[in-house]
């Protein structure tokens, strides 16, 4: 027995001084890095972890992720306060949460400003990057706002939407197959509207914006929209809706034609784009407002590149249906 005694002694000893001439934190637990699934109603990613999340930490918050590209000693990429996107965030007074999520769509930081061979595509002040999501009806509705001449973010409209002929069961299960592995399904129960409502409020933000006269109707002025291929999602969930298509939905610039025209080779969307142009992805692909911002940059490269953008495609105001497309060299 002593002799037992003696050997586990010496194999703690032998332990301690092992440890010794490590960092404490080689066999720490809890700063480990873990793979998780974030839950929080007010954040759109899922990401690595660098430290686990508080146990006093409000439902409503997480842990702060960081994006690929972002390096643990730079400043931390934060995912989006996605009530802030909507104009609902009641936390703008509390740091915690300010520190947590991120609160501003500028794109500064990404661009190289002293580079930039475009100043005027086709007279245009404004581009307005949308990206639509949804299959079944449209879900998610956000649009960027990008001045031309310094190509930062000068305003934003979000909103999430809610489908107008599904059963709430229906809807349930939707929502929770395309925001629920995001970890924001609650955030869309909790503020998603019907598809009129979206297009009532955005008619007053572009108006705010002096983008559109909703008196007056007609085009955009001196904007246009950026996309990757509304051609049919708008006038199907207008359709649905029981509404008429909006006048500033009849002409368009299509990423994918330009993106074809001017680096002559196709891409099929978005983070192939982004790849070719070693672009790091940010946020969570599929949640509209983090692909619109991701879109942003691709712009923001292309505009830097020395391309011109021009109106891809136009429908014919007395048969919307009708849809003129200007490149002859473009996807289909």
């Amino acid at each position: 027995m002593e002799v037992l005694k003696m050997a586990n002694s010496r194999v703690s000893l032998l332990r301690h001084s092992f440890n010794s001439f490590l960092p404490p934190s080689i066999f720490s637990p809890s700063i480990l890095p873990t793979r998780r699934f974030i839950v929080s109603a007010s954040i759109s990613s899922k990401e690595p972890l660098v430290d686990s999340i508080s146990s006093s930490s409000s439902s409503k918050e997480a842990a702060i992720p960081y994006g690929d590209s972002v390096k643990p000693n730079d400043d931390r990429w934060k995912p989006m306060c996605l009530y802030y996107t909507q104009e609902k965030c009641t936390l703008m007074e509390d740091s915690t949460h300010l520190q947590k999520f991120n609160h501003s769509f500028s794109l500064k930081h990404a661009l190289d400003a002293g580079g930039y061979k475009n100043k005027h595509s086709e007279h245009l002040d404004f581009f307005l990057v949308l990206d639509l999501e949804g299959k079944v009806e449209i879900l998610e509705f956000p649009v960027l706002m990008i001045d031309a001449k310094t190509m930062d973010v000068v305003a934003f409209f979000h909103r999430f939407v809610r489908p107008s002929e599904m059963s709430e069961e229906r809807i349930n299960q939707y929502i929770e197959g395309k925001y629920g592995k995001l970890g924001v399904d609650r955030v869309w129960h909790d503020t998603a509207i019907p598809f009129k409502e979206v297009i009532v409020q955005f008619e007053e933000w572009m108006t705010k914006h002096s983008l559109f006269n909703g008196e007056l109707g007609g085009p955009l002025n001196r904007a246009a929209f950026w996309e990757l291929g509304y051609k049919d999602k708008i006038p199907q969930q207008c359709q649905v809706a029981k509404m008429k298509l909006p006048s500033y939905f009849m002409e368009w610039i299509n990423l994918k034609d330009i993106y074809l025209n001017f680096y002559k080779r196709r891409a099929a969307g978005m983070r192939t784009m982004m790849n070719e142009l070693n672009i790091p992805m940010l946020g969570s692909h599929h949640l509209g407002i983090d692909d619109t911002k991701n879109i942003a940059r691709v712009l923001q490269h292309m505009l830097v590149d020395g391309a011109v953008l021009k109106i891809t495609a136009r429908r014919d105001p007395r048969s919307p249906q009708s849809v003129e497309f200007l490149f002859e060299n473009r996807i289909k």
